[in-house]
């Protein structure tokens, strides 16, 4: 399955009847890391748990031997002391700069301003964000 660049987040979510409707929580995490905002109207793609593994069986089978977290949830496509060069698109709420990498995820990159280009380490990583160190401003 192809992946568009421009997939904001990943998460999975059950499909709830309110009244007349049917829902799909968003997950508090993706609007508080600046994936998803409020208010806006975007597309979603729906994918059964039964296509990665062909049936329901099999697929809880895998699940239940999979190694942490929850086997349902992206991994992080960074690792803690990784290095990557990020462009920073966005300052956030607390003054940091926020720059996106793969599937839309967030790296946090302090002391960084819209529009700069840094060579980072990672040095936390977490389900929906990692945070990334400057180690050179001019590359």
């Amino acid at each position: 399955m192809e992946i568009s660049d421009k997939l904001l987040c990943l998460f999975s979510a059950d499909v709830t009847i309110e009244d007349d409707k049917y829902v799909v929580e968003v997950p508090r995490r993706e609007i508080e890391t600046g994936s998803v905002d409020p208010g806006e109207t975007y597309r979603v793609a729906l994918i059964s748990n039964e296509a990665e593994s062909g049936t329901a069986d099999s697929g809880s089978e895998s699940k239940s031997s999979s190694s942490g977290g929850t086997p349902s949830e992206p991994q992080p496509p960074v690792e803690e002391g990784e290095i990557r060069y990020v462009e920073v698109e966005d300052i956030g709420k607390q003054g940091d700069g926020i720059a996106r990498v793969e599937r839309g995820y967030v790296i946090i990159v302090p002391d960084a301003e819209i529009g700069e280009r840094v060579k980072v380490e990672i040095t936390e990583v977490k389900s929906n964000f990692a945070v990334g160190e400057i180690i050179d401003e001019d590359f």
